[in-house]
């Protein structure tokens, strides 16, 4: 009779994304999660093979829960509200869970290219930003959009912003990135 599975994938991540969470990727370790699931190290290479596959997975799983953000954020809004909701659904996600955002930005190394969740987060951002600026230069404007929102979530985790900056950066830059399909 085969012995029990004390432990599973997702509660690996789940645990693993929870330690991230309070204390950075650069704190995680394998012998730090399977402590916290009262397992050996061993346990968990049964699962990953190594530090940085779980590295891998938890940056899935963190644009997986940001992509879930963004489609609950856009609904089933006209387009620009949708994208309204879209880059504050992106700042307020960067801002509230900045240790979980930061694992967006790392590397894939997923094995299927078409299931890759930065492709799956792309393929949703396009689809809203074709409904303002069409097909064509649907690409370009959503990479300025991608662009122009990391760079006011990442000057504001430096602290760049401070007293002397307007509040109303974010709004004034996505209003002339919206005005700007009605010129294009």
């Amino acid at each position: 009779m085969p012995y029990p599975s004390k432990t599973d994938r997702q509660t690996i991540l789940a645990t693993a994304m929870e330690q991230v969470s309070k204390e950075g990727i650069n704190k995680l370790a394998i012998r730090s999660v399977a402590a916290t699931l009262g397992l050996a190290p061993n346990a968990l290479y049964r699962y990953f093979a190594n530090l940085a596959a779980l590295e891998s997975a938890l940056a899935d799983e963190s644009r997986r829960r940001l992509l879930e953000v963004l489609q609950k954020a856009a609904g089933k809004k006209a387009p620009e509200q949708a994208i309204r909701s879209i880059a504050q659904a992106y700042v307020r996600f960067a801002r509230e869970q900045p240790q979980v955002f930061a694992l967006t930005l790392m590397p894939s190394t997923s094995e299927s290219d078409e299931d890759a969740s930065h492709l799956q987060s792309w393929r949703f951002v396009l689809s809203h930003v074709a409904r303002i600026y069409g097909d064509e230069k649907a690409p370009e404007a959503a990479v300025a959009l991608w662009a122009f929102l990391h760079g006011i979530t990442a000057l504001e985790a430096a602290g760049v912003f401070g007293e002397r900056k307007p509040a109303s950066s974010f709004e004034f830059g996505l209003r002339m990135w919206i005005s700007a399909a009605a010129k294009s």
